[in-house]
């Protein structure tokens, strides 16, 4: 399907708590919008020292190899579900808590150099299962989490949590340190 024809999900496509990540994103062909995202991620993160991987600015957040891991495990989860659902399956899908995660991720053991890798491949996987899906693949839904989502949602979703994650660390983590 061609990118231009993805058109933004409607409200009913899915849960009201992932509306505030579907309306960062800008209206935009949404498969050119997840690669220039995931560009200016990684050129942010890339411009960053290995010690500021283990920062955060209270200590009661995230480390940026944590918020980092966070966005890997839930675009992993997201592209998961956008697969299933894509497929047509209809088995309702779990959904995770995302502090278990997190704290059970190990981030803090690997290097931010790895762990912006990973982003970068794992971002390649889920545009290379968006970008081959059929038309009828975009507008299915399925239920995640006990609710109902489409597939497009779901790549509106990863584009908005990105986003959201981006933006906190600009504004929170990186805003007072020079990059390395």
């Amino acid at each position: 399907m061609a990118a231009t024809a993805i058109s933004r999900p409607a409200a009913e496509e899915f849960a009201p708590y992932y509306g505030r990540y579907i309306s960062l994103v800008p209206e935009s062909q949404i498969l050119a919008l997840l690669k220039q995202q995931a560009e200016e991620t990684l050129k942010l993160l890339n411009s960053r020292s290995e010690s500021d991987g283990n920062s955060r600015y209270s200590p009661d957040k995230w480390t940026v190899k944590q918020i980092l891991g966070h966005l890997i495990d839930s675009e992993r989860a997201f592209a998961y579900r956008a697969l299933r659902i894509a497929r047509n399956d209809q088995t309702p899908i779990e959904g995770f808590e995302q502090d278990d995660w997190v704290r059970d991720g190990g981030f803090e053991r690997r290097s931010l150099a790895d762990l912006i890798e990973e982003f970068r491949t794992v971002r390649a996987g889920t545009l290379s299962l968006l970008l081959n899906l059929s038309e009828e693949a975009w507008t299915r839904t399925g239920t995640a989490n006990n609710n109902r989502v489409s597939v497009r949602a779901l790549a509106y979703i990863i584009a908005g949590h990105e986003l959201h994650h981006r933006r906190i660390l600009q504004e929170k983590y990186f805003s007072q340190k020079p990059a390395a």
